[in-house]
């Protein structure tokens, strides 16, 4: 890991932009602690330019209460190389859910599993590196999406200790079955009206988790309309599962 870039923000917090191989990424770390933070590594579903008001945002409000966030670039997504097979999927669950039709199971398998299996190993090259550093600790906690990156990491990583999964993006079927194997606590954001997702596949996926406590947070509104209070609630639950 090489640490290319940094700014301090006006609440204290440092952010230092680093890569890991040809992987980019950020980390956010508090003002000031007097032991090593925890950290959450922030999930999300595009770039890291694309996404970063999202990702700062969410970084700056869990640093308030002592907390370090950390993201990658996913596969497929800023800078990255673009596979033809992707795209391919890609375009045909946007024209899906555009024409208000199903999402066949087949276009989201060829345009997620590929996702999962090259982004959950650099994940965890990513949590190796991060937590050799003086200034972070574990357990850690994982906020966000791409859902189906979340459940495979719960269930292959064991230094996550919680999660919060992101319910807006479409998981595999076959992983239905993998999110039985999930058994760390969960709290789950669903946005009731999301348009690009399917809900009862989300409520679906809720039933299968295998964890003995598991959280379900529906509220009214679309993809990116999350209330800000949710993030408190996000807050209130890795202080108990992480401190």
């Amino acid at each position: 890991m090489e640490f290319t870039s940094e700014q301090r923000f006006d609440d204290g917090v440092l952010e230092r932009e680093f890569t890991l191989g040809e992987v980019p990424g950020i980390l956010w770390t508090p003002a000031s602690a007097t032991a090593p933070a925890r950290l959450i590594l922030a999930g999300h579903p595009g770039g890291l330019r694309t996404m970063y008001p999202r990702l700062v945002a969410r970084a700056r409000h869990a640093a308030a209460d002592g907390y370090a966030t950390a993201t990658i670039e996913l596969p497929e997504a800023g800078e990255r190389p673009r596979s033809p097979e992707a795209d391919e999927a890609r375009a045909e669950l946007r024209a899906a859910v555009q024409a208000g039709e199903p999402v066949g199971d087949d276009v989201v398998t060829r345009l997620v599993l590929p996702l999962v299996e090259q982004s959950v190993p650099e994940w965890r090259a990513a949590l190796d590196e991060l937590l050799k550093l003086p200034e972070l600790c574990g357990p850690v906690g994982f906020a966000g999406g791409v859902i189906a990156i979340g459940i495979r990491l719960a269930v292959v990583e064991p230094r996550i200790a919680a999660a919060v999964l992101f319910a807006g993006s479409y998981v595999p079927r076959s992983m239905f079955e993998e999110a039985r194997r999930v058994t760390i606590p969960l709290h789950v954001l669903l946005q009731w009206d999301d348009e690009g997702n399917d809900r009862q596949m989300a409520l679906d996926l809720f039933d299968a988790f295998g964890s003995a406590e598991k959280t379900l947070q529906a509220n009214t509104g679309g993809h990116t309309g999350v209330p800000k209070f949710a993030a408190d609630d996000v807050n209130r639950f890795f202080d108990r599962h992480l401190k």
